[in-house]
């Protein structure tokens, strides 16, 4: 560790070690991962529990705690986005069941800021406040085919991590996707991240008609998957619609 890190930059490597796999930590396992000397990682743990921004569970591990919660739900700058959208992701998942989700563009990833799921709903591996790369799902590719041109050169030169082998690797084929995905108005991604799941995504437009979101589905690899797009895109225009204003 650099002597000269700022007690931000410890607080912001102490948060890092949570994951969704990872959501409650012994400081140890915290000081290890954050790469932080142990005294220093409690004393600092015990000051954010302190103000609630960690909890202390019974057993002693740590987890990020409520108030943290509280003040990114209130503050957010995806509530916005989140409230206009939900009325007609419930509509959507209505009609379509499975999984509806939102996304937005955060860095060289998709970021999922929203999911509905129904019991006995196929396989999906995306989470709220999880990501992917952007060339691996149907909402990444709906964000990046309107993402800045200096973005998609940049994941465009690679490199294309693999999930499956229908993933888009190569970066000519990836290139002509994102130009379907521009001229079709979707993303349709049959057996892309399982191959017993379709991901369809369509972007949700703001001020400027700009892409600000995709809006997204995860439902079974069949015949079927198509007749989703309908009522996909029909949410998408009432969503963009109250964003616009």
């Amino acid at each position: 560790m650099a002597k000269r890190d700022s007690v931000l930059t410890r607080i912001v490597r102490i948060y890092e070690t949570f994951g969704p796999d990872t959501p409650a930590l012994r400081v140890t396992d915290i000081a290890r991962r954050a790469e932080l000397h142990v005294a220093t990682a409690s004393r600092l743990v015990d000051e954010l529990v302190g103000h609630g921004w960690l909890h202390r569970d019974p057993d002693r591990r740590i987890r990020v705690g409520v108030r943290l919660w509280e003040l990114a739900s209130r503050a957010s700058p995806t509530l916005g986005l989140r409230e206009a959208a939900m009325p007609f992701m419930e509509d959507l998942h209505a009609v379509v069941g499975h999984h509806t989700q939102l996304a937005v563009l955060e860095d060289r990833e998709v970021l999922f800021v929203e999911r509905l799921s129904a019991p006995g709903a196929v396989v999906n591996v995306t989470r709220v406040a999880g990501r992917l790369p952007l060339h691996a799902s149907s909402s990444g590719l709906v964000l990046l085919a309107h993402a800045p041109v200096d973005l998609q050169e940049q994941v465009l030169s690679g490199p294309l991590e693999a999930f499956r082998r229908t993933t888009l690797t190569d970066p000519a084929r990836l290139r002509r996707f994102l130009a379907d995905v521009r001229r079709n108005g979707y993303a349709f991604c049959a057996g892309f991240i399982d191959e017993e799941t379709t991901g369809i995504a369509v972007p949700l437009r703001g001020r400027g008609d700009t892409v600000v979101a995709a809006l997204s589905v995860i439902v079974p690899n069949d015949r079927n998957a198509r007749m989703q797009i309908p009522a996909l895109r029909a949410a998408a225009r009432g969503i963009s619609r109250m964003l616009s204003h």
